[in-house]
Order: C-alpha cells, then structure tokens, then sequence
C-alpha cells in the first residue's frame, strides 16, 4: 500500500452473497445454525429471512482489506462489531455487500483503515477497522 495519504478513499469492493454461498460456508465453519438456511425458522425468531453468517460478512470485509494491502500477511489487526444481519433471498441473484475504507492514520509503517459494509443501503458492520503494513 504505496503513496497512502491520510484520508485517502480506498476503492470499494462488491461482493454478492447467494443462498450457496451459506451452504459452503455453513459446511466450512461447522454452523449450521438454522437461520442461515431455513426461511421459515428464520422468520419465527424474528428475522426478515434467512441471513449471512456474521462471520461470512466479516470475512468479506477482510477479503477487501487484503486486496488492499496486497498480500494477507500485511494485515496486522482486524476487528468488527456486527451492526445488522445481512439478508440473502431465496433467488440466483443474491444480495450485495459493498466494503469501503478511508486511511485513518498513518505512523511508522503502519495504517489504519476505517471500513464500512453496506448491504442494502444499511452499515452490516460496525467499529470495522484494520491495521496494514504501509
């Protein structure tokens, strides 16, 4: 991450979460907890239909900030408060999440980045924030 200025807007990345996408992550993590694939249940507790696992949604955030930063073992700290569910409808399309981030700050050779997740105009992720080998 060359030339980072603070401030400076990293470009955005669009990830779309498809109801398969819960499937293999559901069998990848070991969660098969029934509001990720269950709209039924989903809706019983309360839910407005089956949705992301948070985890999923944070990995999505981090995908980005490894794009950014070049390479995984450049991400020195990464952390999120879950903020909203991130709902996936029944259909081939999906949904979107959109990661953003801004340069906080800079010192030594060390950034940190500000993120934000929005899936359906509304922040997922809360206190996102990464630290990155500058």
């Amino acid at each position: 991450m060359t030339g980072l200025v603070v401030g400076a807007q990293l470009p955005a990345h669009t990830f779309t979460v498809t109801r398969a996408d819960l499937v293999r992550y559901a069998g990848a993590s070991g969660d098969f907890n029934q509001i990720h694939w269950n709209e039924r249940f989903a809706r019983e507790v309360g839910l407005p239909g089956v949705i992301a696992h948070g985890m999923f949604t944070m990995a999505l955030a981090g995908r980005a900030v490894t794009a950014w930063a070049g390479a995984a073992d450049a991400v020195l700290d990464f952390g999120v408060r879950f903020a909203r569910p991130v709902p996936v409808p029944d259909d081939d399309a999906g949904t979107e999440v959109v990661v953003s981030g801004k340069v906080k700050s800079i010192t030594d050779d060390r950034a940190e980045l500000e993120l934000t997740a929005v899936c359906q105009g509304q922040k997922v992720l809360a206190q996102a924030r990464a630290t990155v080998r500058a």
